[in-house]
């Protein structure tokens, strides 16, 4: 038997389905789950970055003065995966991760 325990209201049920979970993006210093590109902007430019505005209107960009990296998202939050999460955790090393979050059934 395979899955992950699921606690809800004092109740435990085995997850079997992987299929289940979804990835959050997580800001590691404040453990704050990032809900909104207003949220992560803000994060972002304390660590120097800097709005983009050059290219795909169709993307939010952010571009780091001291670097080459550019973070190019979709301009709707709501299409943010897992990649474009991954992308901002390997420009950003020990300040964003990404995690797994169980949905109930």
């Amino acid at each position: 038997m395979s899955g992950v325990w699921f606690f809800k209201n004092g109740v435990v049920r085995l997850v079997e389905n992987i299929g289940d979970c979804r990835k959050t993006l997580v800001h590691v210093p404040s453990d704050e789950v990032i809900t909104s590109y207003g949220v992560l902007e803000r994060k972002l430019l304390s660590l120097g970055w800097e709005r983009y505005y050059l290219g795909d209107p169709e993307l939010l960009q952010f571009h780091k003065r001291s670097t080459i990296h550019l973070i190019s998202l979709p301009k709707d939050f709501n299409k943010l995966k897992s990649m474009h999460m991954y992308d901002i955790v390997v420009k950003n090393r020990n300040e964003f991760e990404v995690r797994d979050v169980l949905q109930p059934q």
